[in-house]
């Protein structure tokens, strides 16, 4: 069997390990720069897009679901802003609620104009929250004793996020006199699972969730395992054949001049590495995460969600590696191509493999329990190489590095998944599932409407939740319509709950986006 690959999520995943043979690690985590720039003058902090918003905290309980004599609490992080002219409508206007996902909320907030931007229109509060263990929001004081062993970690789960979040709009209504406010839930990606999750395990506290690019499918067999990473193939397909082929054929190439003479320094200074590789796995998995993250943010404008990129970003790498001059070896081109994705704005003096720099490394963790998300490459339609998912090997790997076993069927049977469109045609309402199909996480995700009010959006060149990002001028007629789309059936959501009771209320809201525009 082939050393197997880092892969990424928007998800998702494991360190990096040296061993050139070794057990499949969880899918994916985001990449993080990857790069040293040279220093630069005027950087500075903030949420950036413009949005204001106050950071507040909550006295959050460690373990929603045992009884003890001694309970134990930590500081939850959230952000508290209006977006507009306006502000919210007051006690029982409604209120936008982002899910955090695996980072720092404020990276998240950032990264969600939609929710901003639509804020006014319904003169909705906007509650930005972060997930435990990640960001500020750590248990037991710090991040270090947060991570330091399984125990240490065992509240670091999908249920105790969402308990987090039932409890903090609780409160947080009633501190507000709005016990009656209703929720609409946002997320992306994990985030857009925990909302769609959120929706279905406390319907008495939100009355609809819109799930962006949530892979809730991508569990055991319910769909297939290659999905992801034949997806990925097809967006680079779609944009050139030879820039596939060039890719497809790299692997071999990168294996055979790793192991001659001197071969792991050259292929460090070929790809302007910060240190000496030990092995071709680090380098392998750094052009693989590239190429997914690539395939997930092939957005039809200029983006910084997880490098600055152009627009496009996959036919400018193609570009890249095909217009190398004839001679040019196979790892010329493919340097020349990913250069894209790691160095667009030419500042990178080096590259270091291991980065993480939006705390991401909790996902390590969630995926060696129970976010088991199984990933091969199929050896005709992947330009990966063959890969098969072994899950003895990814058991033992997670008890190596945790001492922890994972459950692979866990998550289908807290929150279901098989038979997914008669069950929540039965039980579900009010979930807007949207997918772009050239996100290669749309292949977990729910692609058909279920019912009247549990609908799926789908854009055929959308890519990893772009319906969330800050709108632009650049932004495609099809895009500005989804998105209206989605507010319309928000609207419909907020009408239903306020029918005739709240009809003024709902009214003094919408006439105040009137007003301002």
């Amino acid at each position: 069997m082939h050393r197997p690959r880092r892969l990424p999520l928007l998800l998702i995943l494991l360190g990096l390990l040296p061993a050139v043979a070794r057990a499949l690690l969880p899918p994916p985590r985001f990449p993080g720069p990857h790069a040293r720039p040279r220093p630069r003058a005027g950087t500075g902090d903030g949420v950036g897009g413009g949005y204001e918003f106050e950071t507040r905290y909550f006295r959050q309980r460690l373990d929603h679901f045992s009884f003890s004599g001694e309970e134990e609490f930590f500081q939850q992080r959230y952000l508290v802003g209006r977006a507009g002219a306006g502000g919210w409508a007051g006690p029982g206007g409604p209120i936008f609620f982002y899910c955090g996902n695996e980072g720092d909320i404020a990276w998240f907030a950032a990264n969600s104009g939609l929710v901003w931007d639509a804020a006014p229109r319904f003169a909705a509060l906007v509650v930005f929250a972060e997930h435990r263990y990640y960001g500020e929001s750590m248990p037991f004081g710090s991040k270090d004793k947060a991570y330091n062993n399984s125990r240490s970690m065992a509240y670091l789960t999908a249920e105790q996020a969402l308990a987090d979040y039932a409890v903090l709009l609780t409160d947080l209504k009633r501190n507000l006199s709005s016990e009656s406010s209703p929720v609409v839930l946002f997320g992306g990606s994990y985030g857009g699972m925990l909302a769609a999750w959120m929706r279905l395990k406390y319907p008495h506290i939100a009355v609809g969730a819109l799930a962006s690019s949530a892979p809730i499918l991508q569990f055991e067999d319910i769909v297939p395992d290659t999905i992801f990473y034949d997806l990925v193939s097809n967006d680079f397909k779609r944009e050139s054949l030879s820039c596939f082929q060039t890719i497809k054929d790299s692997w071999k190439e990168l294996d055979e001049q790793g192991n001659g003479q001197d071969g792991l320094l050259k292929l460090s200074k070929t790809f302007h590495l910060c240190q000496t590789l030990n092995t071709t796995g680090a380098l392998s998995d750094w052009l693989s995460s590239a190429y997914s993250y690539l395939a997930m943010v092939d957005y039809p404008m200029p983006s910084e969600f997880l490098m600055p990129l152009p627009a496009n970003p996959i036919k400018e790498v193609c570009r890249n590696i095909d217009k190398q001059p004839e001679g040019s070896s196979i790892l010329e081109r493919i340097y020349a191509g990913v250069n894209i994705y790691y160095n667009y704005t030419g500042t990178v003096d080096c590259f270091d493999l291991d980065d993480d720099p939006h705390g991401m490394g909790g996902w390590d963790w969630q995926a060696c329990t129970e976010m088991v998300m199984p990933m091969s490459s199929s050896e005709g339609l992947s330009m990966f190489l063959p890969d098969e998912f072994d899950y003895a090997l990814y058991a033992d790997d997670c008890v190596k590095n945790f001492g922890v076993r994972p459950r692979p069927r866990w998550i289908s049977t807290e929150f279901g998944g098989h038979n997914i469109s008669s069950v929540l045609e039965k039980f579900g309402s009010n979930i807007i599932f949207f997918n772009g199909l050239l996100d290669p996480w749309s292949g977990g995700g729910v692609l058909k409407n279920i019912s009247e009010s549990v609908v799926a959006i789908v854009a055929p060149l959308g890519a990893h939740h772009i319906d969330l990002r800050p709108a632009t001028k650049e932004d495609p007629d099809w895009l500005v319509s989804l998105r209206e789309s989605e507010l319309e059936i928000i609207s419909g959501w907020l009408s239903d709950h306020y029918g005739a009771r709240g009809g003024a209320l709902f009214q003094r809201a919408t006439n105040k986006d009137s007003a301002a525009s």
